[in-house]
C-alpha cells in the first residue's frame, strides 16, 4: 500500500538496499582494496581506507538507529564486514612482516573455534544466545586499535615502537582470555543441554 511505513512492528525493515546495508557493503568492498594496498606497500593509502571503514562501521549503525532502518540483513552482515576486515588486515600485516605470524595465528584459531563450537552447539539442538561477552569486545577494540596503528606506523611513520609491543600483547591477551571465556560458555551450555538457559 502506498505509504506505508516499511519497517515492521518489530523495529527491523526487510528492505535489502537501505543506507545502513549500502554503507556496510561498501565496507565489505574495501576488504580487497586494503589488502591490495598493503601488498603493494601503499600502507599510508591503506591507513585511510581502513580508518575510512572503521568511521562508517559507526556510522550505518547511527544511520540505523536514527533513522529506523534496522535490517535482520544489516544485522548479519554488519559483523560480517568487521570480521572480513580484520582477519585479513592482520593476515596480509603477518605475510609482509608488519605484525608478528603468531599473533595472526591467534587471532584467526580464536574466531574458527568460536564459529566451529557454534555450528557444533546449533548441531545438537542448543541456541546459545548471539551476544559478544565484554572482553570479546575489549579484544575487538584492541585489534582495530593494533591494526590501524600498525597501517599508520608504517605508511606516515608516527607512533613509538613501545606503542606496537604494547598493542601486540594486548591483543594476544585479550584473545586468549576471549577465547577461554567463549569455550568456558559453551561447556556450560553443553552441560545443561537443549532446552536449559
Amino acid at each position: 500500500m502506498a505509504g506505508a511505513d516499511p519497517t515492521p512492528p518489530g523495529g527491523e525493515s526487510h528492505r535489502l538496499f537501505t543506507l545502513p546495508n549500502i554503507i556496510t557493503l561498501v565496507r565489505l568492498a574495501a576488504v580487497p582494496a586494503t589488502v591490495w594496498l598493503v601488498l603493494h606497500q601503499a600502507m599510508g593509502w591503506a591507513f585511510i581506507v581502513f580508518a575510512a571503514a572503521g568511521v562508517s562501521d559507526g556510522l550505518d549503525g547511527w544511520i540505523a538507529r536514527a533513522w529506523n532502518q534496522r535490517s535482520a540483513l544489516g544485522a548479519m552482515l554488519d559483523p560480517v564486514a568487521d570480521k572480513a576486515l580484520l582477519i585479513s588486515i592482520y593476515i596480509v600485516l603477518a605475510i609482509m612482516g608488519g605484525l608478528p605470524d603468531w599473533l595472526a595465528i591467534l587471532v584467526v584459531t580464536r574466531d574458527v573455534f568460536i564459529l566451529g563450537g557454534l555450528a557444533v552447539l546449533w548441531f545438537l539442538g542448543i541456541r546459545p544466545p548471539i551476544a559478544p561477552l565484554y572482553i570479546s569486545k575489549v579484544n575487538t577494540f584492541t585489534q582495530i586499535a593494533l591494526a590501524g596503528f600498525a597501517l599508520l606506523q608504517a605508511g606516515f611513520g608516527m607512533g613509538p615502537d613501545w606503542g606496537l609491543q604494547f598493542l601486540i600483547w594486548s591483543v594476544a591477551c585479550s584473545t586468549l582470555v576471549s577465547g577461554a571465556a567463549y569455550l568456558a560458555g559453551g561447556a556450560r551450555l553443553l552441560a545443561a543441554g537443549p532446552g536449559q538457559p
